[in-house]
């Protein structure tokens, strides 16, 4: 069984992919790529039994009516609601806010942050994975799943935070030792050294760990 984990970016050299080798009780990263593109994105995907991405897989759907009204000329602010309050639900999906009620993390908001400039990018692979057979369930019950590896991280009880970028990679090493600790039937093999040294890779890998749970 394979799992494949998608840490993406609005661009290639952001983005990493891992691929987890499930067997008798053991997973064993086979492969980690740090700077993917599309097509190698979508090649992954197509070979996985399940991908977990770390993406936004789509906006609000009522930011989606919003923008719709507002190109007609009929936006309408919901009555009794001012200022954020009636804005909420539009810069937040209620997967966020479920994300939110459960790990107290609040997502980057699709519409509303630079989020969604990799949201743009995500929505064109599914498209192409669709275009090649295998259309995704943007809930999850199909060959893609969304994740979130700061909130998958904080529940399995490890550092979630202040490991991300080149000036922290000690917390980065702790998180990794942290991870191995927990799951001594994760085997980062040849690509242990890559994880340490690129956040985006740890990310992946846990992002592959979250497709399989």
């Amino acid at each position: 069984m394979w799992t494949v984990g998608i840490d993406l970016a609005a661009e290639a050299v952001r983005t990493a992919v891992a691929w987890l080798n499930w067997s008798a009780g053991r997973a064993r990263l086979d492969r980690v790529e740090v700077g993917a593109d599309d097509g190698l994105i979508v090649e992954a995907v197509m070979g996985a039994t399940k991908a977990g991405v770390d993406c936004p897989l789509g906006w609000p759907d009522k930011f989606v009516d919003f923008v719709t009204a507002h190109r007609m000329g009929n936006v309408e602010v919901p009555e009794g609601r001012t200022g954020r309050a009636w804005r909420r639900d539009l810069a937040l999906r209620v997967t966020d806010q479920v994300v939110y009620e459960e790990t107290g993390l609040t997502p980057l908001s699709v519409p509303a942050d630079r989020i969604g400039h990799a949201a743009m990018r995500c929505a064109a692979i599914l498209a192409e994975l669709a275009r090649r057979g295998r259309p995704v369930d943007r809930r999850g019950g199909g060959a893609v799943v969304e994740v979130y590896p700061a909130a998958c991280l904080k529940r399995w009880g490890l550092p979630y935070r202040g490991y991300k970028r080149a000036a922290n990679l000690v917390e980065l090493d702790m998180l990794v030792d942290r991870l191995l600790a927990a799951a001594p039937w994760l085997e980062l093999g040849e690509y242990e050294p890559l994880c340490r040294a690129s956040d985006d890779a740890t990310d992946a890998v846990v992002s592959a760990l979250a497709a399989r749970a």
